[in-house]
């Protein structure tokens, strides 16, 4: 039997939300006169709650407007070590730290499944010593990140689909594996359902309420 702990990452491992604040500080360090554009990345998201755009496009428009149409893959990759740095310092949930030790030390094979983009929710992951990561992906071409996502958003029902095809992958059945889910959004309500073991982390409203109804673990970690 495989035995596995899966976490959402943005204000379920971190306790504030990632992909503005890579944007930003890339921007920053690469081309600041980029953050000149801010206004119309707050345009692009004023569009996504109107629904006007959904979140992958939201994604997409912002990532060309801060980070450019293309970005060599070295860049991404300096720029993601950077970000993480900062991240695995600071910005990280002391119970998020302490749970993860203790999933591991019970033999629990750590997965990061989130709505971030890998390339640099990995190299957070891969400095907590998680064993995979299911992120959101980006087209790559000739050694350059493109402002385009590969496949599907990881987020709501495709981060179930994208956690489902990635056991496939492994070769692992689902009834040959125990998962044990944390998540701090309603949006991952589908595979918290799914999962042996559901836990509400630091759980906005909307989530603390299905969690009371359907009888899930609610954890609120310290800073």
């Amino acid at each position: 039997m495989h035995h596995l702990a899966v976490y959402d990452l943005d204000k379920t491992i971190t306790y504030a939300p990632t992909w503005t604040s890579f944007l930003v500080r890339t921007a920053w360090a690469r081309a600041p006169w980029r953050l000149a554009l801010l206004p119309l990345a707050v345009l692009a998201t004023l569009g996504y709650v109107c629904g006007v755009i959904g979140r992958a496009r939201l994604k997409e428009v912002t990532h060309r407007l801060l980070l450019g149409s293309a970005l060599p893959d070295a860049a991404a990759a300096q720029a993601a070590a950077r970000f993480a740095d900062r991240i695995v310092a600071s910005g990280l949930y002391r119970g998020a730290r302490a749970q993860i030790a203790a999933d591991r030390a019970a033999g629990y094979r750590l997965v990061l499944a989130t709505a971030s983009y890998g390339f640099y929710a990995g190299a957070i992951a891969a400095r907590l010593g998680f064993d995979a990561v299911i992120a959101t992906d980006v087209v790559r071409d000739h050694g350059m990140i493109r402002a385009q996502i590969a496949g599907e958003n990881c987020y709501g029902p495709a981060k179930l689909r994208l956690i489902e095809a990635w056991l496939a992958g492994e070769g692992i059945a689902r009834g040959a594996v125990t998962i044990r889910f944390y998540s701090d959004h309603v949006s991952d309500a589908p595979t918290l359902e799914w999962a042996d073991v559901a836990v509400a982390v630091n759980a906005h409203g909307p989530l603390r309420a299905r969690a009371a109804a359907r009888g899930w673990a609610v954890v609120d970690w310290d800073r």
